[in-house]
């Protein structure tokens, strides 16, 4: 069962973690690119507050976004901001989200988040960890995926992998780390191709943030992932 306040203890301290980094950039970093397309160091902490919020919307029983085009445009406009003013705004809305985390609740609930996806509440928190530790590798600010928390590599790429089994475009794989595996992609009964590679190299593909040349192959080669 998820311990979700387990997990809000670990969101607590990625957020740490990542508010320290992010406190050592400066106004023209924020406006330099992050490792997301299109997304500068700006947007990619605008949308980590924006995320919070959405979470807690969630939580307590609200729309997570009013709709995509909001998403985008609140996005969009907190961009720019000054450092200090996304650093107050990333520590607030964490701060909000963790004490809707805390409130005493049904966490065997069902929730709905983006795009009609469903999740039972106590989730959620493992799910802004998540946000919070993919988001900082993403700022290129000196966090690599090889510096994420081995529990969270772990249980992100069970996640992923999951989140791609039985899919249609992504043939039967086993993938491992040379001591765990998990399956991923169309059920079958011997899957067509195997991928092995470290832990961070593994996450980092399932991600979409590594394309996977420093994975090992065989029975075929390396397939593209659907987008997340």
């Amino acid at each position: 069962m998820t311990d979700h306040a387990h997990d809000l203890a670990r969101v607590r301290e990625a957020t740490d973690r990542l508010l320290s980094a992010a406190a050592a950039l400066d106004n023209a970093a924020l406006a330099e690119p992050s490792r997301l397309p299109d997304w500068t160091r700006g947007h990619v902490l605008a949308h980590l507050a924006r995320n919070a919020d959405a979470l807690v919307n969630v939580l307590e029983g609200r729309p997570m976004y009013v709709s995509a085009e909001t998403r985008d445009a609140d996005i969009e406009r907190d961009a720019p901001r000054p450092l200090e003013t996304q650093l107050t705004d990333v520590r607030d809305s964490a701060a909000r989200f963790d004490t809707a985390g805390s409130a005493p609740g049904d966490w065997t609930r069902v929730v709905e988040l983006r795009n009609g996806v469903t999740d039972v509440a106590a989730r959620l928190p493992f799910r802004r960890w998540a946000e919070v530790e993919l988001h900082h590798v993403d700022l290129g600010a000196g966090y690599e995926l090889e510096d994420l928390p081995a529990e969270f590599t772990e249980r992100e790429t069970e996640f992923l992998a999951r989140r791609f089994l039985g899919h249609p475009e992504v043939p039967a794989i086993l993938l491992t780390d040379g001591t765990r595996a998990w399956s991923t992609g169309q059920d079958a009964p011997d899957p067509e191709v195997t991928v092995t590679g470290t832990p961070a190299g593994l996450l980092g593909w399932l991600a979409g943030r590594r394309a996977g040349a420093a994975l090992e192959v065989r029975g075929g080669e390396l397939p593209a992932l659907p987008p997340l």
